[in-house]
Order: C-alpha cells, then sequence, then structure tokens
C-alpha cells in the first residue's frame, strides 16, 4: 500500500507514491536523491539530517515523510541561491568549520535556525544550541567561530 505525499522541496512543488513508512529523510535521499542531508543515527541524536521544514529545524531521520504532508521543505541544498552559498556556508567554507564534513550539512542548517531564533546569540548560546548536533572531528572551536562570522554579516568577498 502507498500512500500520496505532496510537498515543496527547496522552492519545487513534489509529488510521490510513498509507503507509509517511509523516514523524511529516507525520501529526501533516495527518491529526490537530495543527498546532501546525511543519515547519522538513526535515533535524531546527531543531527546530521537537520532540514527546515516549514521554517523550523527538524530532525528528518525521526519523522515520517507523511508527516511532512503539504509542508515545505529545505535542504542544505536549497540553501543556496543561483549558485551562490548562503552566508552560513560560506562562513563554514571560510572559518573552516569542518573536517570530514558528515555533520556539516545538519551543523549548517542548525545554525542557520539559531540565527533566525536568536541573531544576537552569545558564544554560549551558540554552542548550547547546537548541543543537538555532534561532530566527531573538529571539536565545535570553528564551528562556533563560522556562526560567529555569520552572524557579525562577515561573510568574506569571494565566498
Amino acid at each position: 500500500m502507498t500512500v500520496k505525499l505532496s510537498l515543496i522541496v527547496n522552492g519545487k512543488a513534489v509529488e510521490a507514491d510513498v509507503d507509509p513508512r517511509t523516514l523524511l529523510v529516507e525520501y529526501l535521499r533516495e527518491h529526490l536523491r537530495l543527498t546532501g542531508t546525511h543519515v547519522g543515527c538513526d535515533t535524531a541524536q546527531c543531527g546530521a539530517c537537520t532540514v527546515h521544514m516549514n521554517g523550523r529545524a527538524v530532525k528528518s531521520c525521526s519523522m515520517l515523510a507523511l508527516q511532512a504532508q503539504g509542508a515545505e521543505i529545505t535542504t542544505i541544498e536549497g540553501l543556496s541561491s543561483d549558485g551562490a552559498l548562503h552566508p552560513m556556508q560560506a562562513a563554514f567554507h571560510e572559518c573552516h568549520g569542518l573536517q570530514c564534513g558528515f555533520c556539516t550539512p545538519g551543523m549548517v542548517m542548525s545554525s542557520v535556525q539559531l540565527l533566525a531564533d536568536n541573531p544576537k546569540a552569545t558564544e554560549q548560546e551558540i554552542r548550547e544550541a547546537l548541543e543537538g548536533n555532534l561532530c566527531r572531528c573538529t571539536g565545535y572551536h570553528n564551528i562556533v567561530k563560522a556562526v560567529q562570522q555569520c552572524q557579525a554579516g562577515g561573510v568574506p568577498a569571494g565566498a
């Protein structure tokens, strides 16, 4: 049995017949081939699967695709515009806020949400807001620095 799923992903209307047990992350990656959203822990602990649903950061591995019925979803691929990186993506690049890159899409998506909610977040508030996103490589210093750079509007020229 399949169910019709209709949503808007990265500004584009999409429709598909899906198994009711399909996770949102699975739908994005396997059906739409938007592989920037990663599957890390499958338990909503690591944040690698973070996307925006109706303007709010959600962990797409912990929800069924059908729970997003009619929603607007933005993935890491949808942040860039006309080939230009989103300011947060540019700041992560400039500040070396990544190493292996596995956590980066979720970190960026969560960081965008953080600054939307709290544009004047302190370093401590940034660290607390990103507690739901795990990184095994960086020690978080450059990730926090990237968020602060984006927050200050310090996106480098050419980024």
